[in-house]
């Protein structure tokens, strides 16, 4: 399924979209670079320690700990907007399995969940 048909089909409300969120914390984590910017910014954080600034040096290091873990934990809601948003973004999400897109209507257009009718 190609994005456009994705974008189309969600809107219509054709589609139950689930984000695995372990492997959309992998992923974010992965695309965002989170250790090579959190280590760093923990290296800060013991720098300042060192050199007399202890409360603001524990908290920077604080920080670099605890914002990738908010990141990671809302990651699905993330990436389900990227997803939305870009291509790019969609087809790397489906082939690392983040994203598993389930069509609710068969191929006769009648919605999957539907008992059948009966006169």
């Amino acid at each position: 399924m190609t994005h456009q048909e994705f974008i189309a089909a969600y809107t219509r409300g054709e589609l139950k979209v689930e984000v695995d969120p372990a492997g959309a914390a992998r992923f974010l984590s992965a695309r965002l670079m989170l250790p090579f910017i959190a280590m760093p910014v923990a290296g800060a954080g013991v720098a300042l320690a060192l050199i007399g600034w202890i409360y603001t040096g524990l908290f920077v290091i604080a920080i670099a700990f605890i914002v990738p873990r908010l990141i990671k934990q809302s990651a699905s809601h993330f990436v389900h907007q990227l997803v939305l948003q870009d291509e790019r973004v969609y087809d790397e999400a489906t082939r690392a399995r983040v994203l598993r897109v389930t069509a609710l209507k068969d191929e006769r257009g009648t919605w999957k969940d539907d008992p059948p009718l009966r006169v």
